[in-house]
């Protein structure tokens, strides 16, 4: 029972936080101020914490999903550094 507990405490902590870190991204990329890498950032943190909950739930098209989401990241981070 406190395994179940914890999963789901984990799982609600990634999926908050990574959705509050995803929202900040989109802002930081969509503003065009110069905080690419910021939002690149951001955008890896998310998508890793994402990952996370994906392997915790076993959603393995989500974890795929988010692979590609950490790839563009990384892509982003190259590009702008």
């Amino acid at each position: 029972m406190t395994l179940q507990l914890d999963r789901h405490g984990l799982t609600k902590l990634f999926e908050v936080t990574g959705s509050a870190l995803a929202i900040i991204y989109a802002v930081a990329i969509a503003s065009n101020t110069g905080m690419e890498i910021l939002g690149f950032t951001l955008l890896l943190i998310s998508a890793s914490l994402f990952a996370a909950w994906a392997v915790i739930d076993r959603r393995w098209a989500f974890l795929l999903l988010q692979g590609f989401y950490i790839g563009s990241a990384v892509l982003g981070l190259v590009r702008w550094a």
